[in-house]
This record gives structure tokens, C-alpha cells and sequence, in this order.
């Protein structure tokens, strides 16, 4: 698939702290790409290189087919940002801001613009409201709303989640996924790795400069040992010899009280023969449980690895 957004050795630094160290990454069209990293990363600053907002130091940058360095305007033309925060105006109603940006984005019926953005999102009963009575989730909504007008092929979402509650966060889901779905390019900052395992096609790991993992959420998860099954058995006896049982041919990763937790490669095959080795020796545990890696274990441990390294 064409690429909608590539980089290749994005460099930026503040003062004397180097933020970016040499990033690369591509984005397919139509495809949402999720950059997860801490407080600190260089997130927005990448999302801020893209949109034009500020001028990388060193790299190539390339969105919607145009140059960010050479071409700025036509990659203006492409894009929309939706920032950390919602960029509304509260003493506004919410129609009367979806047509003020269509004005200024020269749409050919604003009003009808904002009629149509309106239902889209929900915000129907409430286009003639003041915005200062809004939610934190219809904010989002409404910014995301209008920054929809005239038509970007290429959003950038930067944390559009943060500070959501719970129903307000799926609420977001679910229109970033409609975005994608309707064939816009989605370019999304979290700190919320459930989010990204949620919405992403692709997400990669932004660590101490760098991209330092990329790959779709079930590739990332592969780099994590899976098949962790947990045993949980009646006496110590039981414990002991289970232990026996298992560990020349498995290891045990932790022992806690009257559990244990065994690692296998992830297959059916080998889990399955757990259990078989368990009856033969007459062991029946009290409980199990198999632990599936998550993008949170993924995080951890590449960020760690990289810690550790430096």
C-alpha cells in the first residue's frame, strides 16, 4: 500500500537535550498507526514536525506525498490536527463553531457542513448549546468534528483520549475507527496501551530518541515469551512434585505459595502436554490460569531492555 506518511532520520533537539535521535517509520494510507512512548518521548514533537508546527533538525519527512521541509502549504492542505487539548471556542455554540472553521477552510456550504458533522458525531440535540456546557467527551467529539471539515486525508490525533472517563474513551474508539474505516489516514499519540491495542494496525515504540519496536499490536506481543500457565495446587507436596514433574523440560518463572507459573512456547502442543504430565503423576490442581502477553508487557520490556543497555 501506498505510504501516507514516512520518515527516515528525524532528528530534534531542545538546548542541549536531543529528543530525536534518528526516527524512522512509515504509514500505509488508510491505515491507523498508533506511536506509544512515556511523558517525555518526543510524541508531540514528531506530531508537531509533520503538521508543520516546527522544523526538524535533521531527516526527511514526507506526508500526503509532499515534502513537510520543501512543501509545507500543500501538506497543510492534506492534514488536520487534533491537539492534546480541545481546540474549541467555549462561549461558541458547537454549529457555531463547526461553521466558523468552514468558513475560514472556504467549504462550499458551511452550515450544511456543520449539520452534517453534527449528526455524524452525535451532537445533534446539543448544535445549540454553548460549548462551555459540554463534556469532556462531546469536546473531543466537536473538535474532532471540526477537524474533519474539508475533508484531510491524513488525521493526527494527539492523545485524544487523555482525561476521558471510561464510556467517553469508547465513545472516541469507536470514531477513530470509523475514520479509518471511511479511508482516512489515522496518526495517533497514546500513553494508553490498551488504546493502541484496541485501534492500531500498526504501533511503534518511541524510547530515549528512537523507534525501538514496530510491527502490528500481535507481532509486538510475539516478542513477549507467551504461553505463561499458572497451576495453583492443594498442599506443598503436590507443589513439589509438579515442580519435579515440569521443570527439565519447562521453566518455572515464579513460585508463590501453592502456585506456580510455567513458561511454554504459546502452542497448544506444548500446554496440552502440561496437563498430560500432571495426570500421569496424579496431580490435579485446585486451579489454572493461561497469562497472554499484552502490549503493556511489551512496553515494559523493550523500555527496560533499553534502560538496562544504557
Amino acid at each position: 500500500m501506498e505510504a501516507a506518511i514516512s520518515v527516515s532520520g528525524l532528528k530534534k533537539s531542545y538546548k542541549e537535550n536531543a529528543v530525536l535521535t534518528g526516527v524512522d517509520f512509515s504509514v500505509e494510507s488508510g491505515t491507523i498507526f498508533a506511536l506509544l512512548g512515556s511523558n517525555g518521548a518526543g510524541k508531540t514533537t514528531i506530531i508537531n514536525i509533520l503538521t508543520t508546527l516546527i522544523e526538524s533538525d535533521a531527516g526527511n519527512s514526507m506526508v500526503g506525498g509532499f515534502d513537510v521541509a520543501k512543501s509545507p502549504n500543500e501538506v497543510r492542505h492534506h492534514i488536520s490536527l487534533t491537539g492534546q487539548f480541545a481546540a474549541v471556542d467555549d462561549i461558541l455554540t458547537a454549529r457555531e463553531n463547526l461553521v466558523l472553521i468552514g468558513d475560514l477552510r472556504h467549504v462550499s456550504n458551511p452550515a450544511q457542513t456543520a449539520v452534517d458533522l453534527l449528526k455524524k458525531f452525535g451532537l445533534s440535540d446539543a448544535a445549540d448549546r454553548r460549548v462551555t456546557t459540554f463534556s469532556g467527551g462531546m469536546r473531543r467529539r466537536l473538535d474532532i468534528a471540526m477537524s474533519l471539515i474539508g475533508n484531510p486525508s491524513i488525521i493526527f490525533l494527539d492523545e485524544p483520549t487523555n482525561g476521558l472517563d471510561p464510556e467517553a474513551r469508547n465513545d472516541m474508539w469507536q470514531t477513530v475507527r470509523a475514520l479509518a474505516k471511511n479511508g482516512t489516514t489515522v496518526f495517533l499519540t497514546t500513553q494508553y496501551l490498551e488504546e493502541a491495542d484496541e485501534l492500531a494496525d500498526t504501533v511503534a515504540v518511541l524510547h530515549q530518541g528512537n523507534i525501538i519496536a514496530k510491527g502490528t499490536p500481535e507481532e509486538l506481543k510475539k516478542l513477549i515469551p507467551g504461553g505463561l500457565v499458572k497451576f495453583t495446587f492443594r498442599n506443598e507436596n503436590q507443589l513439589e512434585t509438579a515442580i519435579n514433574v515440569l521443570e527439565n523440560d519447562y521453566k518455572i518463572t515464579e513460585r508463590n505459595a501453592l502456585t506456580i507459573t510455567v513458561a511454554t512456547g504459546g502452542n497448544t502442543t506444548q500446554i496440552a502436554d502440561l496437563f498430560i504430565r500432571l495426570r500421569d503423576a496424579k496431580l490435579d490442581p485446585t486451579d489454572f490460569s493461561q497469562q497472554i502477553p499484552t502490549l503493556d508487557d511489551v512496553f515494559f520490556k523493550l523500555t527496560s531492555k533499553k534502560d538496562e543497555a544504557k
